[in-house]
């Protein structure tokens, strides 16, 4: 809609335009990155790859969504397409509500194109009927592609939506519902396929729950160190200046021991974030200057701000 206005005559004309937005497409456009449309289609053709090349030609199953559906499609032979697009739909409508609009239309999306992934791509069938090759790599590629879906900001399974819905609602953990979840998945399929299926079910949803972690979290995945020693002060400078890390310092004590209680001293306790694969540097470095210093680790999911690493010149 155009909408024109005019000025008084012997003065500038001016024109205004004004387009009403089309409600999804251009929403979904103007939210969408180029990335994402990658990670998207390209998470679909791998998920698509592991189910139509190595679970389904084997009768194997999977966790969550996908395996429910591949479950539905052996036992009643209905269209895995179909099937898929089906079960989805109320953990997408969930999604919108639990995350956000954008977040359901990708999904949506994405649950489509791999169904059109599962009819149209002619995928080989033949390549193994090796059970433990099928599981690995079954449930390598099929974590493969949901990973590079989650990486895109959607869902190809939808079982974490519901996961997040139920955490908000009980006292229990994300993790702790989709096991139940799964286990539930993981015995009908002992029940209808044997014990030894439901067992491979099982080794396929964790290589592919690790694959998942892998692609989103990536292989420098974070881990935060804490150490407390009473060298901080050369600690403290050898990670600066040798490691090139940023550090945030907490005041505390030390002492409080058994026999000599009412013993304490002010420390510097350090803090800093590195990658998996610095832990054994640091924790040499740390050893070297303090063989009693105090150091724990964990992980950390995301990281966002602030300075990770600083470039060492040499």
């Amino acid at each position: 809609m155009t909408t024109s206005v005019k000025s008084a005559p012997g003065s500038k004309a001016t024109t205004l335009s004004k387009k009403r937005p089309k409600k999804t497409a251009d929403y979904i456009l103007h939210h969408i990155g180029f990335s994402d449309v990658v990670y998207v289609v390209v998470g679909v053709l791998f998920a698509g790859f592991a189910m139509k090349s190595f679970l389904v030609p084997n009768k194997f199953l999977d966790g969550g969504v996908t395996g429910m559906s591949l479950l539905a499609h052996e036992v009643y032979h209905v269209s895995l397409s179909l099937v898929l697009i089906v079960a989805n739909i109320p953990f997408i409508i969930l999604g919108g509500y639990q995350v956000n609009k954008l977040f359901a239309w990708k999904t949506l999306v994405s649950v489509i194109l791999l169904a059109l992934c599962l009819e149209l791509v002619p995928f080989p069938t033949d390549i193994t009927s090796d059970k433990l090759i099928v599981s690995t790599f079954g449930g390598f590629f099929l974590g493969l592609g949901i990973g590079l879906g989650m990486r895109a900001g959607c869902a190809i399974d939808g079982i974490e939506i519901l996961a997040l819905y139920t955490w908000r609602k009980l006292s229990l953990t994300m993790s702790e519902i989709i096991l139940a979840i799964n286990t539930v998945i993981f015995l009908l399929a002992a029940l209808q396929f044997g014990l030894e299926t439901a067992l491979y079910a099982m080794l396929t949803y964790y290589i592919a729950t690790k694959t998942i972690d892998y692609v989103v979290e990536g292989i420098e995945e974070y881990t935060g160190v804490t150490i407390i020693s009473g060298s901080s002060e050369l600690i403290k400078a050898t990670l600066v200046k040798e490691m090139g890390r940023g550090i945030t310092i907490y005041k505390g004590e030390r002492g409080f021991m058994k026999d000599t209680f009412e013993v304490k001293h002010d420390c510097d306790i350090i803090f800093t974030v590195i990658t998996r694969l610095e832990v054994r540097r640091l924790k040499k470095v740390v050893h070297r200057l303090d063989p009693k210093a105090f150091v724990f680790t964990h992980t950390i999911k995301e990281t966002a701000g602030g300075i990770l690493k600083r470039h060492v010149e040499h």
